[in-house]
Protein backbone atom coordinates (compact mmCIF):
# COMPACT_ATOMS: atom_id res chain seq x y z
CA UNK A 1 0.00 0.00 0.00
CA UNK A 2 1.28 3.57 -0.94
CA UNK A 3 1.97 6.00 1.61
CA UNK A 4 -0.70 8.78 1.92
CA UNK A 5 0.55 12.28 0.32
CA UNK A 6 2.03 14.59 2.87
CA UNK A 7 1.06 18.18 3.26
CA UNK A 8 4.34 19.27 2.08
CA UNK A 9 4.03 17.27 -1.40
CA UNK A 10 0.41 18.29 -1.57
CA UNK A 11 1.23 22.23 -1.56
CA UNK A 12 4.61 21.39 -4.13
CA UNK A 13 2.10 19.61 -6.80
CA UNK A 14 -1.03 21.53 -6.30
CA UNK A 15 -2.99 25.11 -5.04
CA UNK A 16 -6.30 24.99 -3.24
CA UNK A 17 -8.59 27.69 -3.32
CA UNK A 18 -10.88 27.71 -0.59
CA UNK A 19 -13.43 29.91 -1.98
CA UNK A 20 -14.22 27.96 -4.89
CA UNK A 21 -13.17 24.89 -3.65
CA UNK A 22 -10.85 24.33 -7.04
CA UNK A 23 -7.15 22.65 -7.02
CA UNK A 24 -4.95 23.19 -9.91
CA UNK A 25 -2.22 21.99 -10.52
CA UNK A 26 1.02 24.23 -9.93
CA UNK A 27 3.49 21.57 -12.38
CA UNK A 28 3.38 19.84 -15.64
CA UNK A 29 2.60 16.67 -15.26
CA UNK A 30 2.98 13.02 -17.75
CA UNK A 31 2.44 15.63 -21.23
CA UNK A 32 -1.62 15.73 -20.37
CA UNK A 33 -1.50 18.57 -17.40
CA UNK A 34 0.22 22.12 -17.47
CA UNK A 35 0.12 24.44 -14.61
CA UNK A 36 -2.95 26.31 -14.09
CA UNK A 37 -5.36 23.46 -14.88
CA UNK A 38 -7.81 22.43 -13.12
CA UNK A 39 -6.81 19.24 -11.20
CA UNK A 40 -9.55 16.48 -10.42
CA UNK A 41 -12.34 14.13 -12.29
CA UNK A 42 -15.69 13.75 -11.13
CA UNK A 43 -17.09 10.35 -9.89
CA UNK A 44 -20.20 9.14 -10.96
CA UNK A 45 -20.91 9.27 -7.42
CA UNK A 46 -20.92 12.84 -7.28
CA UNK A 47 -17.42 13.27 -5.46
CA UNK A 48 -14.52 14.57 -7.36
CA UNK A 49 -10.89 12.78 -7.06
CA UNK A 50 -7.55 13.96 -7.51
CA UNK A 51 -4.81 11.54 -8.62
CA UNK A 52 -1.31 11.90 -6.97
CA UNK A 53 1.99 9.85 -7.37
CA UNK A 54 -0.40 6.94 -8.62
CA UNK A 55 -2.82 7.04 -5.83
CA UNK A 56 -6.71 8.64 -5.53
CA UNK A 57 -7.89 10.99 -3.00
CA UNK A 58 -11.44 12.94 -2.92
CA UNK A 59 -11.03 15.98 -3.63
CA UNK A 60 -13.00 16.98 -0.32
CA UNK A 61 -9.79 15.11 2.30
CA UNK A 62 -7.19 16.77 0.24
CA UNK A 63 -8.39 20.11 1.24
CA UNK A 64 -9.01 19.36 4.63
CA UNK A 65 -4.98 18.43 4.67
CA UNK A 66 -4.09 21.36 2.37
CA UNK A 67 -5.72 23.98 4.77
CA UNK A 68 -5.50 22.35 8.15
CA UNK A 69 -1.63 20.12 7.29
CA UNK A 70 -3.50 16.98 8.66
CA UNK A 71 -5.53 14.42 7.75
CA UNK A 72 -9.36 14.28 8.74
CA UNK A 73 -9.73 11.40 11.74
CA UNK A 74 -12.61 10.04 9.94
CA UNK A 75 -15.16 11.26 7.34
CA UNK A 76 -15.44 14.95 5.66
CA UNK A 77 -18.61 15.85 5.50
CA UNK A 78 -20.25 18.14 2.98
CA UNK A 79 -22.68 20.51 5.09
CA UNK A 80 -24.72 21.30 1.74
CA UNK A 81 -25.29 17.66 0.68
CA UNK A 82 -23.35 18.50 -2.30
CA UNK A 83 -20.44 16.12 -2.69
CA UNK A 84 -18.41 17.98 -5.60
CA UNK A 85 -18.88 21.25 -3.24
CA UNK A 86 -15.36 21.23 -1.85
CA UNK A 87 -15.25 24.58 -0.67
CA UNK A 88 -13.89 24.91 2.57
CA UNK A 89 -17.21 26.37 4.49
CA UNK A 90 -18.88 23.48 3.18
CA UNK A 91 -16.43 20.69 5.01
CA UNK A 92 -16.49 19.63 8.00
CA UNK A 93 -14.90 16.55 10.01
CA UNK A 94 -17.88 14.09 10.90
CA UNK A 95 -17.47 10.88 12.33
CA UNK A 96 -19.61 7.62 10.22
CA UNK A 97 -22.83 8.61 12.37
CA UNK A 98 -22.71 12.00 11.72
CA UNK A 99 -21.98 11.80 8.58
CA UNK A 100 -24.86 9.19 7.79
CA UNK A 101 -27.28 11.96 9.61
CA UNK A 102 -26.30 14.21 7.37
CA UNK A 103 -26.98 11.86 4.04
CA UNK A 104 -29.77 12.19 1.20
CA UNK A 105 -33.17 10.57 1.77
CA UNK A 106 -33.64 6.85 0.64
CA UNK A 107 -34.25 6.76 -2.68
CA UNK A 108 -36.72 4.01 -2.55
CA UNK A 109 -39.12 6.53 -0.15
CA UNK A 110 -42.42 5.87 -0.93
CA UNK A 111 -43.45 9.21 0.76
CA UNK A 112 -40.71 11.78 -0.70
CA UNK A 113 -40.13 12.67 2.76
CA UNK A 114 -37.39 11.84 5.27
CA UNK A 115 -38.27 9.50 8.21
CA UNK A 116 -42.19 9.43 6.91
CA UNK A 117 -44.36 6.59 5.68
CA UNK A 118 -48.03 5.69 4.65
CA UNK A 119 -49.55 3.49 7.05
CA UNK A 120 -52.75 1.46 5.15
CA UNK A 121 -53.80 0.03 8.25
CA UNK A 122 -54.23 3.19 9.96
CA UNK A 123 -54.57 5.26 6.76
CA UNK A 124 -52.33 7.77 8.57
CA UNK A 125 -48.57 9.39 8.18
CA UNK A 126 -45.95 7.63 10.52
CA UNK A 127 -43.03 9.29 11.69
CA UNK A 128 -39.78 7.90 12.64
CA UNK A 129 -35.98 8.42 13.45
CA UNK A 130 -33.50 6.40 14.52
CA UNK A 131 -30.73 7.67 17.21
CA UNK A 132 -27.54 4.51 16.90
CA UNK A 133 -29.28 1.78 16.95
CA UNK A 134 -32.58 2.50 18.62
CA UNK A 135 -35.97 3.58 16.00
CA UNK A 136 -37.80 6.37 18.03
CA UNK A 137 -41.20 6.37 16.97
CA UNK A 138 -42.56 10.02 16.62
CA UNK A 139 -46.55 9.42 15.90
CA UNK A 140 -49.20 9.25 13.43
CA UNK A 141 -50.58 12.47 11.63
CA UNK A 142 -53.12 13.39 9.39
CA UNK A 143 -50.72 14.55 6.64
CA UNK A 144 -47.17 13.73 5.43
CA UNK A 145 -45.73 17.34 5.99
CA UNK A 146 -47.12 17.27 9.73
CA UNK A 147 -44.97 13.80 10.19
CA UNK A 148 -42.54 15.24 8.37
CA UNK A 149 -42.29 18.60 10.82
CA UNK A 150 -42.17 15.88 13.63
CA UNK A 151 -38.89 14.24 12.19
CA UNK A 152 -36.99 17.16 11.40
CA UNK A 153 -37.60 18.79 14.74
CA UNK A 154 -36.61 15.12 16.53
CA UNK A 155 -33.34 15.24 14.23
CA UNK A 156 -32.86 18.59 15.05
CA UNK A 157 -32.89 18.05 18.51
CA UNK A 158 -30.92 14.40 18.24
CA UNK A 159 -28.64 15.15 15.82
CA UNK A 160 -27.81 18.85 16.16
CA UNK A 161 -25.83 20.63 13.28
CA UNK A 162 -25.45 17.25 11.35
CA UNK A 163 -29.31 16.55 10.84
CA UNK A 164 -30.42 16.68 7.05
CA UNK A 165 -33.40 19.10 7.58
CA UNK A 166 -35.79 21.29 5.93
CA UNK A 167 -34.57 24.96 5.48
CA UNK A 168 -37.26 26.03 6.88
CA UNK A 169 -37.33 24.21 10.17
CA UNK A 170 -33.61 24.96 11.05
CA UNK A 171 -33.37 26.82 14.57
CA UNK A 172 -36.21 24.55 15.38
CA UNK A 173 -36.28 23.90 19.24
Amino acid sequence: MKPLVTHERLKELLSYDPETGVFTWNVRRRNQVTAGDDAGSLLNRGYTRIMIDGKRYTRSRLAWLYVHGVWPKEFIDHKNGNRADDRLSNLREATRAENNRNSRRPPNSSSGLRGVTWRKDSKLWEARIRNGERRIFLGRFKTGEEAHKAYCEAAYKLHGEFARIDAALKGTP
